[in-house]
């Protein structure tokens, strides 16, 4: 994908929303005392009409604390916002001053003026409502729009963001949906009220590359349509690289460097900035342990959906989420799953677990694991104590790791909660020692397994799911996007973790994956998917040296590989 930034704006031009002097701190008690702990320092920028300025460092930098602010979503009291925020809404009128505004400016402004795109959608989409409910209220509130008008509004939207079949999604609720198809949702109800500025935290990080590169074509064609301003938080400098006027560096809670895009890429200055821009994912994967046995064989797998109508629910056809897929796994061996959002990578995995129903035959080691017939539903039931003890065996790293995070139980007890359901280390220090050295691997800090899931960012919660799946020393390991809510410097380590840990331990890994770099940095054999069907298999370097398949060569082009 080419550069499809903006021309900037002139300097003497009014901007559509000023930030000066923002810090950002929480009321917290130590010893009977009530002291704030500063997180945000003097952030200060201009954002334009029609300019894309991006966010970037590091997780944990307060990028979206930053953007929090900016809505006034933080929590009251606990939050304390310093400075000044305002919003122009034309050149002639008054800003509004946003910090310590009353709840009714908040109501008028927020989504009408200012939207944002949440980074976690599971969290922020009420899984109560169906999409169009949810949608339906912000054009409601704003709007005004009701009954035939509002749907069409909504199908709309959900067309313009390439939700497939956005008429049959209207009833569908979010956890329905894939990932990247909540994603999608988001950015159609950010969208949906025609904002003047956007607040984008992460707004791809759970697509496929080739609806990125659409979504982002999409933001643009909007952004020159409607003059919209856009703020840019990511983790990928490729993005950033390709849409952005300005980039501004943050780092534990300052801006470090600042600047326009194309000085910044070639001329970093600070020193954090020149490790942001030369951290990438490793080149060549180390040779790989001899092949041996399989440890596990999936043949003839399929999950299929049924689609029923009218009054007796009849079956009338079925969703293939997956269709005739087969795989072996190996000893130290990495098999990487790639494809478009929906395209069945993720059920693919829960049904190997036994998560979901299927029919197949998936086999682990020796010991038939499940062996599951679309007409002997019994075959689960009868697989559960077995499926206990292999459970241990195969573990798994979600997407979405706020979802996966009990919120009410603290991260020492959310990584050791295998141990006990399994009954390993019944010693409680002996435990305890685990998760503080499983926490150094990750590179939390081990005093932090005292707090809790919603104290994290979510590169940092993304770590902790991956500590509770390693501390039961798996043999296979399914990790579903676990790099993608992470920046980069944090997913070169993470994967240098992984590598030492295989090489270490022989342990097989399921990698799914829309980063094909990172795919290619880790994989051996590479499975593409599309509409449930694998589409293409084989040695992962072969694939992406020498695509044969249609779809996969457009993977590969969108992705652009090695363009940085």
């Amino acid at each position: 994908m080419n550069s499809i930034r903006a021309p900037a704006p002139s300097s003497a031009a009014q901007p559509v929303l000023t930030v000066e002097a923002l810090s950002v701190g929480f009321r917290q008690v130590v010893k009977q005392r009530q002291t704030i702990s500063t997180v945000v320092q003097q952030i200060g920028f201009a954002l334009h009409a029609g300019e894309t300025v991006a966010l970037v460092g590091e997780s944990g930098a307060g990028k979206s604390l930053t953007a929090l602010a900016i809505m006034q979503l933080l929590p009251y009291p606990q939050a304390v916002i310093g400075g000044s925020i305002r919003h122009h809404a034309t050149a002639a009128a008054a800003a509004t001053e946003l910090v310590g505004a009353d709840p009714r400016t908040l109501q008028r402004i927020r989504g009408n003026h200012i939207s944002m795109i949440f980074q976690e959608p599971m969290t922020a989409l009420n899984p109560l409502h169906t999409i169009e409910r949810q949608i339906g209220e912000s054009l409601a509130l704003h709007q005004r729009l009701s009954g035939a008008a509002a749907r069409g509004k909504i199908i709309d939207l959900l067309t313009q963001v390439e939700l497939d079949a956005p008429q049959t999604r209207l009833r569908a609720y979010p956890h329905q949906l894939s990932g990247g198809q909540r994603q999608r949702v988001m950015i159609a109800m950010a969208l949906a009220n025609q904002p003047t500025v956007l607040l984008a935290d992460e707004p791809t990080t759970a697509l496929d590359v080739t609806v990125q590169s659409r979504i982002l074509r999409l933001l643009k064609e909007l952004q020159r349509r409607e003059n919209l301003a856009i703020l840019l938080i990511t983790h990928d400098l490729n993005m950033v690289r390709k849409v952005a006027e300005r980039v501004l560096v943050m780092k534990q809670g300052r801006v470090v460097e600042r600047g326009a895009t194309a000085r910044i890429f070639a001329a970093a200055q600070h020193p954090y900035t020149q490790k942001l821009l030369a951290a990438a994912p490793p080149a060549r994967k180390p040779p790989p342990l001899p092949l041996g046995a399989p440890i596990l064989a999936v043949d003839n797998l399929k999950v299929w959906f049924p689609l029923r109508r009218g009054v007796l629910r009849r079956t009338v056809g079925h969703v293939k989420a997956v269709n005739h897929a087969s795989l072996k796994l190996y000893r130290g061996r990495t098999l990487g799953v790639v494809g478009e959002s929906g395209s069945g990578k993720t059920t693919l995995a829960l049904a190997v677990l036994r998560l979901l129903k299927s029919s197949g035959r998936i086999v682990f080691g020796e010991q038939a694991a499940a062996e599951s017939n679309a007409d002997a539903a019994a075959t689960a039931t009868d697989s559960r104590r077995p499926m206990k003890h292999l459970r241990r065996q195969m573990q798994i790293v979600f997407q979405d790791p706020y979802g996966a995070l009990s919120p009410r139980m603290s991260i020492g007890e959310i990584i050791s909660e295998g141990l006990h359901a399994h009954g390993l280390l019944a010693d409680r220090q002996a435990r305890e020692r685990k998760v503080v050295n499983i926490l150094r691997q990750v590179e939390i800090d081990p005093s932090a397994r005292f707090r809790y899931p919603h104290e994290f960012s979510g590169g940092q919660r993304q770590r902790i799911a991956i500590a509770r799946a390693l501390i039961l020393e798996p043999k296979i390991l399914f990790l579903d996007e676990p790099t993608s809510a992470l920046d980069r410097t944090v997913q070169v380590q993470i994967l240098h973790l992984l590598s030492h840990l295989q090489r270490q331990h022989g342990l097989a890994y399921v990698f799914i994956s829309h980063d094909l770099n990172i795919v290619r940095a880790l994989a051996d054999e590479l499975m593409v998917m599309r509409g449930g069907e694998v589409v293409e298999q084989g040695a992962a370097q072969a694939i992406f040296s020498n695509p044969q398949h249609p779809y996969t060569q457009e993977l590969l082009q969108s992705a652009a590989l090695d363009s940085l």
